[in-house]
């Protein structure tokens, strides 16, 4: 199940209107034309800086995205992108200029301008256009592609000429007059430039070994080497489209002081030929593609070499430690107590196996998708377990099953019917006449397939569509095992298997009030069959002479009620018989428990508290205790004497919100059922929990561990004492859902991130229980999905649902980062961003944006815990910032994992299903205690050649 956001705002629109196209076009136009290999290095059509110009285009596919942000602009869009006309732009400041006529139009076909030193071939450069050229490497126009070229040999000493020319008018004509201005995803960088000449002098002297496809042209004494063996223009009609070039080149960088800074910028970070997104050095950044638009990562000053970094599976491994929850909901016969003294029941893809006395868990955990049903073998040992049918990541059928599995030793030994069982399996059944030879299965496709199976052979005996109508129970008579009895909505009927055919008798109700539900069923010791529907009744049902009358001559025996008991208010949702004949019934709307005797009088009563829900099931553990679970998923414990207290309890709803105390074993969670709860992780059990107005989405405990915030859906969030469990303070911010809550290292701000595009920042005193606002940030296009503070608690990093990475300075008042290569070495104090040049590796080829919920650094900053769309949890190496870096995989969810986080000490991880309402605890074994930050130095350092040892 995939996690829905709203909305996504379309920003193509925008992002083409960032930045003049003309202006482009004419930097490209006089730009060098390196080979394929250097030239990817920076985009003229992807990206300036961050900023998408064509990857909005629904006409160009992903890898022509890909190719255009490395440099090929042959794309359909990058074509479209040089006629586009000049536009003017507030957010890039670019006004036409008075004194000069706009030149904008070039010829499309123009091949007059060398590549390299900007003249032609065999031609001299007069001085007046040499002095308006300015060289932009990595800004290639598609039709460098065809010019002619001179070899290096017979060209350095003109190129040598024109660097210098052309570095003396950058300076003198155009620098002076331009003033550098940052756009809102820091299209325009405040990086400062280095010096353009030795860019240039560089790059000329590569001239030769980043040329592409060559052939030369004998002219005189003289070799050219040009491209596609395209004939050479008339000298003079050249030298007039050049200078042509050249005063609108000058014109236009007149007017866009924001590209000529760009334009700087490139030339200073143009890296060697061989490097497929530039030199991975100080200052340098690359560039990862979801949904085909660009993000752009600044890479960390301590790495030297990106391309060398290796990226490995981390020490440290997961062990499933508990489960949380149970799923009570909508589940039937899904309980049972074993002679070992374990309960088992099933939760997402675990079956439980829950020491009642010594409070341990041991988990059976070879299902791939939800476990929906389960029965016991007669022997007491051997357990049968279905799951449901769903589809992988690929979208790929998961194919349905039985596993039969010894309780014992957890291991399995059959699996029936794989493939067999359409949408999952239903229900499930032993026979008991036979020593549980045979096994009757009933799956939830249209038809309801009843099916028996002979356990020892693996192999089918007989099959039959039931009805088109739910099925809730199905068992063997425990004295014939050709006989089998099946309920659900609005029937009962009573099955005969002989000669491998089924017949159908359906039960006749007669006189007596048909109900919408037969809910439930269980067998007297006198072989009678007691229902329990929706209408509190009890019916016992009997063999009986056909009514001639009623059926026509010819009928049979037929199964007519005998008797009618009232039972409960509501439904009667589960039958349990006792050893001595006694019965034992739950109800829905009273919530009770009744024991009767073998002639149906009832003998005792009690009723569960409310707040645990109504019987869902019913387990004896002797004559006396009992275990029942309900319908709130809560596994109770007791007498009729002493009452029932809880044993196991979860969520009933979607959750989202999770946090891990500070300092003590504790963890926090809330979802849609509106449940705050609190969890001792050492204890494994239920703390306390209460109930809000509306349901939260996001929490995060104060540094001091005093009190935690969490967010709800409707704009309000609230802060809870952790000992009183009472509301010490309540604000609002905006009328939508907040996603995420987060205090600075020092406990003096909170931050709190909004789906109406705002991180709203607050004041924190008297040790987080009073709270004033401070300030907005507002920048964000999209709503807020991450953030982060640094290790000094003075900036933010954030997250939004369109992709965007934004840093801000909090104390400076909550102001934009413009130029987000300033935060690449920042030191953070939590790594919950799922956008980042650290956690690059952690997105799968072709993700969409929604497939990663949420991630979570270790505390150690070792490891990073990822929780995905395809309820799967993953274990990577922190830092992964080279994509397809390998993990640890952890199955166990069955639906989309929306959230993880480590204990205070990154002993346990915590992980928490969406629609499955489980919460797993995953045991942190191996590893040792090296640094991983300082991995990644070492690891890069090691790598190069260079001289320079790596900052800190």
């Amino acid at each position: 199940m995939k996690r829905r956001h709203p909305q996504k705002s379309n920003r193509s629109s925008i992002f083409n209107s960032l930045v003049n196209p003309s202006s482009a076009r004419v930097l490209n136009q006089v730009s060098c034309s390196e080979s394929s290999s250097s030239s990817r290095r920076f985009s003229s059509s992807a990206a300036v800086d961050g900023i998408p110009l064509s990857a909005g285009s629904p006409s160009q596919p992903p890898h022509d995205i890909a190719n255009s942000a490395n440099g090929h602009t042959g794309s359909p869009a990058a074509a479209e992108l040089q006629s586009r006309p000049a536009s003017r732009d507030q957010s890039t400041q670019t006004e036409p200029s008075p004194q000069e006529p706009d030149q904008n139009t070039l010829p499309p076909n123009d091949k007059s301008l060398d590549p390299e030193g900007g003249c032609l071939c065999g031609q001299t450069l007069p001085n007046e256009s040499r002095a308006k050229l300015v060289r932009v490497p990595g800004l290639e126009d598609e039709e460098e592609d065809d010019e002619d070229q001179d070899d290096e040999g017979g060209e350095q000493e003109k190129e040598l000429s024109l660097t210098s020319s052309m570095e003396e008018s950058v300076q003198s004509d155009l620098v002076r007059g331009l003033q550098r201005e940052d756009s809102h995803d820091g299209s325009c960088s405040s990086e400062e430039p280095s010096s353009s000449s030795a860019s240039l002098s560089s790059s000329t002297q590569n001239l030769s070994s980043r040329s592409g496809p060559l052939s030369t042209i004998q002219e005189g004494e003289k070799t050219l080497v040009r491209r596609n063996s395209e004939k050479l223009s008339n000298a003079d009609r050249q030298r007039k489209r050049l200078d042509k070039k050249a005063a609108s080149s000058a014109n236009l960088l007149t007017r866009s002081p924001s590209l000529e800074n760009r334009a700087k910028e490139l030339i200073s970070n143009a890296g060697s030929p061989g490097s497929r997104r530039g030199t991975y050095s100080q200052g340098q950044s690359i560039k990862m593609f979801i949904r085909g638009r660009p993000i752009t990562m600044y890479v960390p000053s301590n790495i030297q070499n990106y391309d060398d970094l290796k990226m490995e599976l981390p020490l440290e491994r997961l062990e499933l430690d508990w489960v949380y929850g149970y799923r009570g909901r909508d589940g039937r016969a899904n309980l049972y107590f074993l002679p070992t003294g374990e309960a088992v029941y099933f939760i997402a893809c675990v079956i439980v196996l829950y020491h009642i006395k010594d409070s341990t868990q041991r988990h059976y955990r070879k299902h791939t998708d939800c476990v929906r049903s389960l029965a016991l073998h007669p022997d007491k040992v051997r357990v049968a377990s279905g799951q449901m049918a769903g589809v992988d990541k690929d979208g790929k059928p998961l194919q349905s099953c039985v596993h039969i599995w010894d309780s014992n030793t957890l291991v399995t030994l059959q699996q029936i019917g794989l493939g067999t069982f359409q949408r999952g399996v239903g229900s499930l059944a032993f026979s008991s006449a036979d020593s549980g030879g045979f096994l009757c299965v009933i799956d939830d496709s249209t038809e309801h397939m009843l099916s028996v199976w002979d356990c020892a052979k693996e192999t089918k005996v007989a099959e039959i569509k039931s009805t088109n109508e739910a099925v809730f129970a199905v068992e063997f008579n425990p004295s014939d095992s050709n006989n089998i009895i099946t309920c659900g909505k609005s029937h009962v009927y009573f099955w005969t298997l002989s000669g491998g055919q089924f017949t159908k008798k359906q039960g006749i109700f007669g006189k007596y009030k048909k109900p919408k539900f037969i809910q439930c069923f269980a067998f007297g010791l006198t072989g009678d069959v007691l229902t329990g529907d929706s209408e509190g009744n009890i019916l016992t049902w009997g063999k009986s002479a056909a009514d001639v009358k009623t059926l026509g001559k010819g009928a049979k025996e037929t199964y007519q009620i005998m008797r009618q008991t009232r039972a409960h208010e509501g439904s009667v949702f589960t039958l349990c018989t006792l050893q001595d004949g006694a019965l034992l019934s739950g109800g829905g709307k009273d919530r009770k428990i009744i024991r009767w005797s073998a002639d149906l009088a009832p003998e005792r009563e009690c009723e569960i508290p409310e707040k645990f829900g109504t019987v869902r099931t019913i387990a004896a553990m002797d004559e006396e205790e009992l275990l029942v679970g309900t319908t709130r998923n809560a596994i109770l414990r007791g007498t009729f004497s002493d009452g029932f207290l809880a044993i196991v309890q979860g969520h009933v709803d979607e959750m989202w919100g999770l946090a891990s105390h500070p300092s003590q074993s504790l963890f926090l969670t809330c979802g849609h059922d509106r449940q705050v709860c609190l969890w001792e992780a050492e204890e494994h059990r239920l703390s306390w929990s209460v109930s809000l107005e509306e349901y939260g989405l996001c929490a995060d405990f104060c540094p001091n561990g005093s009190t935690v915030s969490v967010g709800l859906n409707t704009g309000r969030w609230v802060v809870l004492d952790l000992l009183t469990q009472e509301v010490i303070s309540e604000s609002v911010d905006g009328n939508e859902q907040l996603s995420v809550m987060r205090y600075s290292p020092d406990g003096n701000f909170l931050a709190v991130g909004s789906h109406d595009n705002f991180i709203y920042i607050y004041n924190v005193t008297e040790k987080g229980r009073r709270y004033t606002r401070f300030g907005k940030c507002n920048g964000h296009s999209s709503f807020i999905t991450h953030l982060d503070w640094s290790k000094d608690g003075r900036y933010i990093m954030s997250n939004s649902g369109d992709y965007e990475i934004l840093y801000w300075d909090i104390p400076g008042g909550c102001k934009l980062l413009r130029n987000r290569s300033e935060s690449k070495d920042r030191e953070w104090a939590s790594f919950t961003c799922v956008l980042g040049f650290h956690v690059m590796g952690v997105w799968l080829e072709g993700s969409d944006g929604t497939d990663i919920n949420a991630l979570c650094r270790s505390h150690s900053e070792r490891i990073v815990a990822v929780a995905d769309d395809f309820c799967k949890v993953h274990l990577f190496q922190f830092p992964c910032p080279k994509l397809k870096a390998p993990s640890h995989k952890y199955d166990g969810h069955g639906s989309h994992v929306t959230n993880v986080c480590f204990t205070h000490n990154d002993s346990h991880l915590l992980s928490m299903g969406g629609k499955d309402t489980c919460i797993l605890q995953w045991k942190v074994v191996g590893g040792n205690r090296w640094d991983s930050k300082d991995k990644l130095g070492s690891a890069s350092s090691t790598s190069t050649s260079s001289l320079e040892p790596p900052a800190s």
